[in-house]
């Protein structure tokens, strides 16, 4: 089944959740890792890990020096995954 842009943000916010120990926290695409207070380089590094095991992906160091913001994470997820 493929995934639109909605279900992904959907199921990358759950990532998210998990990793920065948050529930409350929402996905926007101009969000960026000082827009969360725990986002640092370690839960950085875990947070991709958890992106790559939850979308069966893996991340070349080209493209993560490339994300600017979420807006830019869930294209580049949506383009692999489609």
């Amino acid at each position: 089944m493929k995934m639109n842009k909605d279900q992904l943000k959907i199921k990358l916010t759950g990532v998210f959740k998990k990793i920065f120990d948050d529930q409350s926290i929402s996905i926007s695409n101009e969000m960026t890792a000082s827009d969360i207070d725990n986002w640092d380089s370690l839960s950085h590094m875990l947070l991709i890990s958890e992106i790559e095991d939850v979308f069966s992906i893996k991340f070349k160091l080209k493209e993560l020096n490339k994300l600017k913001n979420v807006g830019l994470l869930i294209e580049t997820i949506f383009n692999k995954i489609t």
